[in-house]
This record gives structure tokens, sequence and C-alpha cells, in this order.
């Protein structure tokens, strides 16, 4: 772990002060009996010529430069040089919608009520401005239309998470093929914590991690859709159980974890790439592709396998400590999130018998993006 200065080196007073108060709360917070099993220390798990340990440091250096490089390649390198070619080839354009004249009054109604102005509000803006109602109806319109993102940004941006997705799943296959734990679960566990991190689950680890920093960090600057605190959410999930496995030497169970959730939203992506480029049949096979795979990695795979692993063979082979519990916890919290976008699956499937084909008119980016929004099928 991570020392703190001592306290007793630093001569200027307010810094002691701060030092010895950090210093206290870092002892605190990474009390072992915390965070490790019973009868071990980290003194235990510092590397060596034999075993290679998970080292915490490495996930505050390594992760957040390579997401700002991610970041850079993919807006400045890919999107510009790759995607917005493949785009224009299935036919797509980057149309910018048509700016509004500017109007005070109507932008701080569009700021309080978004689309949605109630009837009485448009009335009395329409006679306030001398406008009809109409007017007033089609401005509000074209400024909704500002604030959305266009399809062909919607495709480069599924070009880059398919990218990442092919990409880190075929490293995952290549990584796992050899490791014991794939093949029995309970790997996972003899010997805990005495387990060496090989080189290749290392940058397993830190691509995963630094993918998912970068889309946090692009989150907020990216138009907001109607997932959007859960899929923040499900990020900051993903960092936390990365985070603490690594730190708790979790590795084994951590690369299961990750190979069984990158494979589904590869057809994921597609689906939505090619709904986006107007290959609605070719989206349908595609997404029935993605369903499949999703309910049986992420509702069958996942719980029977790992979590079943983890609450049922792990307490029988490791003595219990808190920090396990806290694992255990934020993998049965990736399941409840999991469940809720299977729900929205099946109704999207639902909705596709019904209707004879997968439909999508907003731009959210996760499954329920197969839905469709009544504002924009108006505006069409």
């Amino acid at each position: 772990m991570w020392e703190s200065p001592s306290p007793s080196r630093i001569r200027f007073p307010p810094l002691r002060m701060a030092a010895w108060m950090w210093h206290k709360f870092s002892t605190w917070f990474w009390d072992p009996l915390v965070w490790l099993p019973p009868n071990y220390s980290w003194e235990d798990l510092v590397p060596n010529e034999k075993v290679r340990y998970a080292n915490w440091s490495d996930l505050w250096t390594y992760p957040i430069f390579m997401a700002f490089i991610a970041i850079a390649l993919r807006f400045l390198v890919l999107n510009k040089v790759l995607y917005c070619h493949i785009a224009q080839a299935v036919g797509l354009r980057d149309i910018k919608p048509r700016p509004v004249v500017p109007n005070e009054t109507l932008e701080q109604l569009f700021s309080r009520y978004k689309a949605k102005l109630p009837d009485s509000e448009i009335s009395q803006c329409a006679g306030n401005l001398g406008w009809s109602e109409r007017k007033v109806e089609r401005w509000i319109r074209q400024r909704t239309a500002m604030t959305r993102i266009n399809k062909f940004t919607k495709f480069m941006e599924c070009a880059w998470q398919c990218t990442h997705y092919t990409f880190i799943f075929v490293y995952g296959l290549y990584v796992m093929s050899g490791k014991p734990w794939l093949w029995d679960i309970r790997h996972c566990w003899y010997d805990y914590p005495n387990h060496s991190v090989d080189d290749d689950v290392w940058w397993y680890y830190m691509i995963s991690l630094s993918f998912y920093w970068s889309m946090t960090f692009t989150h907020f600057f990216e138009v907001k859709r109607k997932d959007f605190w859960q899929m923040f959410f499900h990020h900051l999930v993903t960092i936390a159980l990365i985070t603490f496995s690594w730190t708790c030497n979790l590795t084994r169970i951590g690369t299961l974890v990750l190979i069984v959730h990158d494979c589904a939203d590869i057809p994921l992506q597609l689906a939505k790439m090619s709904i986006y480029s107007g290959h609605k049949a070719f989206c349908d096979a595609v997404f029935a592709i993605f369903a499949i795979l999703w309910i049986v990695t992420r509702v069958g795979i996942y719980p029977i396998w790992i979590l079943y692993s983890t609450a049922i063979d792990a307490p029988t082979i490791v003595p219990m400590f808190p920090a396990y519990y806290i694992f255990n916890g934020l993998l049965f919290v990736l399941l409840v999130l999991h469940v809720y976008w299977t729900y929205l699956i099946l109704r999207i499937i639902a909705n596709t018998i019904t209707k004879g084909n997968v439909e999508d008119e907003r731009s959210s980016s996760d499954p329920s993006e197969f839905s469709v929004d009544e504002d924009e099928k108006k505006e069409s």
C-alpha cells in the first residue's frame, strides 16, 4: 500500500498537522483486518522473486494516464481518420441542426421545461412576444433539436465502444485460455491471497479500468440520455469492483467477471450502428444474438457460476474478512443492474414481435435505446 510521509520529518507546523491527520486516516483506512484475511498483513503481500502481488498504486497512475490517451485516440484520431469515413460509407452525414433565433424569454422557458412546455405557458409566451402559438412551438422544437446528438455522432460513439469491447474480449480470451481458474473456478480461492499477478493479467486490468475511467470522464460532456444516471452508476460500480478486486488481490475472480461482461457488448454496439445507418434487417439479426448472449452471460453464467462461487464456495475455502463482503455486495449490485436491463431487453423483444422489427428513435446507450421516443417521432 501507499505510505504517507512521516509527520516528524515535516518542519512547517500546518503541514505537519495535515500530514499527521492523513497518516492517522491512512492507517485507519488501510487496516489489514478490513482488507485482508485473518493473520495477514500488508507486509505479507510485498512483491518478491516468487510472487508478484497486485500493487494498489498502479490503479492511480497507469489507468488514469491511459484513460486520457484513450480519449485522445478516440476523438483526435479514430473519429477523424476511421469512424467518420465508415459512417459516411454506410450513408450517414454529420448534419448539424439549424440554430434558432436567440430569444431570452423562450430560452428561460426552455431551461425550465425543456421540450415539455405546458400549453398555458405557450399561449402566454405567444401573447407576450406577439407570436403565434405555432411559431413558439416551432422554436422549442428547433431548440430541442440543438441539444440532441445526431446519428452520425452516435454511430462513431458506438464504433469506439465496439472497437474496445472486441479488442478486450479477444485479449481476455487470450489471457484466460491458459489460466486454471477459467476451467475450475475454485482456483480463485485456493491459496488466497498468495496469487501472483502475471503480466497479461496486469495489462488486462489496466486496459479495462482505463476504458471505464475514460467513459466516466466523458460522460458529463456528452448529450444527456434517458439512462444517464444508470450508466454513470454502472461505470462507478464497475470501477469500484475492479479497484476492490485489485486491492484485495482478488484478480482471478475479477478477470472472470470482466470476460463474462465484455462479450455481449460487441453485438449490442453493432446493432446500434446498424440501426443508425438504416440497416434494420441486420440490426434485428444482431440484436437477437445480443439478447441471447446477454441473457446467457449476465443473468445466467454470472449469477450461477461467478456469484455462486463468491457466495458459496469462497466461505468454505477462504477465511472471511470485511472487504470480501463489500466486494460481494458490489457484485450483487451489478446483478440488480443486469436484471433491470434484462427487463428492458425483454420489453424490446415484445415490441419487436408485435411491430415486426427493432426500432430506435432515441439516443440512449443502454439496451432501451431500441425503444421508441415519441418526441423524435413527432419531429420526423
